[in-house]
């Protein structure tokens, strides 16, 4: 946790001999003040303090139960029927999906405490003398966690690093709290090495996180009625001009962004490395296929392949086709190569699995060709239907929902069988170039004097490199339906979908309340998450948002 004026040496000790520092003379609870724990330290031990923090963002990112359920989860993208005996969990995935949760909901608090301590810990490499660099990477990670918490949660705690500890932490809400978050990342962006990859806090990264917080801050302040100040959204056309302007492109296959060779992608602007077959800081990106593939999937190469667990919509996936108008057989004529699946025509299918990423809907085959099965004898061929309890009882519970394995299987002969599933080598992927393209396109169409055909001309750009015909015309949402096909909201939801943006998309561009399949009704309350119950209790200064 953060340091005020004294640093409990139980805290440190681990990374002082890691760091090969000098020894401290302490008891295991002894005190001494911090800068003395500072020196001690040394600038590889502030690194080390650093590393830690980037370390706590497979934990908030990676996990189908962590940031990703409650930005996916409760949106048209995902779901989580209940099939017999499995994923029931008390009802907690359908819970989300159809906004009935409360302040008691265990991913409500778990997030929160995921997003809290990147917000620590990274607090707490500020209290150790880092060097100008280190300092503008801790504060970048601060305001990442601060800006998911406020988007969450609709406030934030903060303590400096020279707050005492026996004080609840400060809380920043309303205009306040996005304000803080932008001051910080202007100030921090010029200190950022330029030289930085993707892995690491780097000057476009901070540049991508501010467009968001100007794009968002009209929703922000007003999640009921966004308002868009013409001043914020010059803002973010100057940022993604400037982005732009840098070294990024589109892939020419698009889940070349995702699959285990995805950390050489030219539009990665943040990540989290992994190494295949290794077991260090790996994030274990294979939770997000396994999450939604069957049970038998691949079961030859890789036994226990899935949980058969998330879907997407019918109304979801059928974005993909003109005007909404798709069914589901394997001749479909989609040119879209983000749909994936049996259409996919390049060259990222495994030798082992067989498997193509994408929405995998209908037949399901293995490596050879050949048809697979369900548990039940019956043809694995994936049903567009669920019911609308999200509750499947039928006889094929098994195979209802469209499926979404948005990152490659990496099944390697070198790790192969029945551990399969450890130390892949996809990235964690945070923040894409092609977002920062759309931010831009978005601001162009809500600036004072819009620009209707440069965003056309950029989101056509798009479409181009994934393989999908222009739209003739663009407007910026349907009001009454999230699903409508050529709108600026629906190309972020075909080139983004999975990657923990669409709730917020849906309330800035004020469509989260209106209904879609699984969620008849609503309330404003759902705008944002509740404080969880155990935070309320230990911090006086959080105030529960209204409703719950």
């Amino acid at each position: 946790m953060t340091i005020s004026k004294y640093f409990k040496i139980s805290a440190l000790l681990v990374v002082i001999g890691a760091a090969g520092c000098t020894k401290l003379n302490e008891t295991y609870k002894s005190t001494v003040p911090a800068d003395q724990a500072a020196a001690a330290l040394g600038p590889a031990g502030v690194g080390l303090l650093l590393q830690s923090a980037y370390n706590d963002l497979p934990g908030i990112f990676v996990g189908q139960d962590q940031l990703f359920s409650l930005e996916e989860n409760s949106t048209d993208e995902s779901l989580v029927p209940t099939r017999g005996g499995d994923w029931d969990d008390n009802g907690v995935w359908r819970v989300i999906h159809n906004h009935t949760w409360n302040a008691d909901h265990g991913q409500v608090l778990s997030v929160y405490n995921g997003l809290n301590k990147l917000n620590f810990d990274a607090t707490n490499v500020l209290a150790f003398a880092p060097n100008k660099e280190q300092a503008a990477e801790a504060r970048f990670l601060r305001a990442l966690s601060l800006y998911y918490i406020l988007d969450l949660y609709n406030q934030f705690p903060f303590r400096n690093p020279g707050d005492t500890l026996l004080n609840a932490p400060k809380v920043y809400k309303g205009p306040a709290a996005i304000q803080f978050i932008i001051d910080e990342l202007e100030a921090l962006l010029p200190d950022l090495g330029a030289a930085n990859g993707s892995t690491a806090a780097n000057p476009a990264a901070a540049k991508l996180l501010l467009m968001k917080c100007y794009l968002n801050r009209g929703a922000f302040n007003n999640r009921a009625a966004p308002t868009f100040d013409d001043a914020d959204m010059q803002k973010v056309i100057t940022l993604g001009q400037q982005i732009m302007a840098s070294n990024y492109s589109y892939e020419s296959k698009y889940f070349h962004n995702f699959n285990n060779v995805n950390g050489s992608s030219k539009e990665l602007v943040f990540a989290y490395p992994a190494t295949e077959n290794s077991s260090t800081n790996n994030p274990g990106m294979q939770a997000r296929w396994m999450m939604t593939f069957h049970y038998n999937e691949y079961t030859a190469q890789a036994p226990n392949a899935g949980w058969n667990g998330f879907s997407t919509t019918s109304d979801f996936y059928k974005t993909f086709g003109a005007a909404g108008v798709m069914n589901y057989t394997p001749n479909d004529t989609i040119l879209d190569t983000r749909l994936g699946g049996r259409r996919l025509s390049d060259s990222l299918t495994t030798a082992m699995s067989g498997i193509k990423p994408g929405f995998l809907v209908g037949q399901q085959y293995d490596a050879a060709g050949n048809p697979l099965k369900d548990r039940k004898g019956a043809p694995l061929a994936f049903d567009p239907v669920i019911q609308p309890t999200m509750i499947e009882t039928g006889s094929n519970l098994e195979v209802t929902g469209i499926r979404v394995a948005k990152y490659v299987p990496d099944f390697s002969t070198t790790y192969g069988g029945a551990n399969y599933s450890s130390n892949v080598g996809n990235w964690l992927v945070i923040m894409r170039y092609p977002n920062a393209v759309l931010m831009l396109a978005e601001a162009m169409m809500r600036q004072a004097s819009p620009n209707n055909a440069g965003a056309l001309a950029l989101v056509n750009t798009l479409r181009t490199a994934r393989g999908a015909a222009p739209l003739a015309s663009m407007t910026l949402a349907d009001p009454t339906n999230v699903d409508t096909y050529g709108t600026l909201l629906g190309e972020r939801g075909r080139e983004l979908y999975f990657e923990s943006e669409r709730r917020t998309d849906l309330i800035r561009f004020g469509v989260y309340l209106t209904t879609w399949q699984y969620k008849p009704t609503d309330d404003p309350k759902y705008l944002v998450y509740p404080i969880p119950n155990q935070a309320l209790a230990v911090n006086p200064n959080l105030t529960q948002n209204p409703g719950y």
